[in-house]
């Protein structure tokens, strides 16, 4: 199976100050797939401009044609079961079904206390992370849903007509502990990893590969569990937290060697970061629209 190559590209900057740009010339790059982080703000870009994931990818729909669209990654920090459903419905028919809906448990990041809450115990973000997950679940697939848990609710809940993808569009859920794994399990179309944390300051491409390899087959030890074979469900790495960082950009040479080290390990789509100058994700543009338009071909 081919390596499939895609995009994400951080909603930054203004749309008609180079935000639209960037999407359509994803699509004309070959992409397989543009998806943008679902935060409030992030990191380094608090103080600067940072725009809503979900507007965002309803501008970009209108734009593109071919491009699959979505998010890396949603999480409970600050939405609602309910209130989302209605949203990506609406996400997927106006993108003609081309929305994936990466979905994550959240950290302690600025997300987790804009609201004005305090921030969720790790344990506490598990338990909210699977209710939000199978409630979601749910309101994408039926026509009215009721529901009373011990954190989100639906009285009669409507979402017709559901989605245009069927029975609803993909979950990519993002996990590493067994207990995400098995919601990837048991929910995901695709699973989504950034690698180990533990290994980004001062760890190496190596122990990386390992790290990722362990991941991937606890994943297949949560799938043997649920009755699914794991072969069902695309592996998803975003790059860009590995102890490789930023190098795999530096050349289509040093991309492709980075990426079939990873597709011996079963992942099936690979996403790199839209250079952002002066970032974490710079990277030279030439190099970066080359990787895009050439490396493809070197990863069947």
């Amino acid at each position: 199976m081919s390596l499939r190559l895609s995009t994400v590209i951080l909603p930054y900057r203004r749309w008609q100050e180079g935000g639209r740009s960037a999407w359509t010339r994803a699509e004309q790059l070959g992409f397989h797939a543009a998806y943008t982080y679902d935060h409030l703000s992030w990191r380094s870009f608090r103080n600067g401009p940072w725009f809503g994931a979900v507007p965002t990818l309803t501008a970009a729909a209108a734009v593109t044609d071919r491009l699959r669209l979505g998010t890396l990654v949603t999480s409970p920090n600050f939405r609602h079961p309910v209130t989302l459903a209605k949203e990506l419905i609406s996400l997927d028919d106006i993108s003609g079904g081309r929305i994936t809906l990466g979905i994550g448990a959240g950290g302690n990041g600025f997300d987790a206390t804009a609201l004005g809450q305090e921030p969720w115990t790790p344990r506490e973000r598990a338990d909210r992370f699977a209710e939000f997950v199978s409630l979601l679940d749910r309101l994408l697939t039926e026509d009215a849903v009721s529901y009373r848990g011990d954190f989100y609710s639906a009285h009669e809940a409507r979402t017709i007509p559901g989605c245009v993808q069927r029975p609803r569009l993909p979950f990519a859920v993002a996990a590493t502990g067994p207990r995400g794994l098995r919601l990837a399990a048991r929910y995901g179309q695709a699973w989504v990893t950034t690698g180990d944390p533990r290994l980004y300051e001062n760890g190496t491409p190596e122990q990386s590969v390992q790290a990722l390899r362990a991941q991937a087959e606890k994943l297949a030890d949560a799938c043997a569990e649920a009755g699914r074979n794991v072969a069902a469900l695309d592996k998803v790495l975003l790059t860009g937290f590995t102890p490789d960082r930023g190098r795999p950009l530096e050349s289509l040479d040093a991309f492709v060697d980075f990426a079939g080290r990873h597709q011996e390990l079963g992942f099936t789509e690979i996403v790199i970061h839209w250079p952002i100058p002066d970032s974490d994700f710079a990277a030279e543009e030439k190099v970066f629209e080359r990787i895009a338009l050439e490396a493809p071909a070197q990863l069947t």
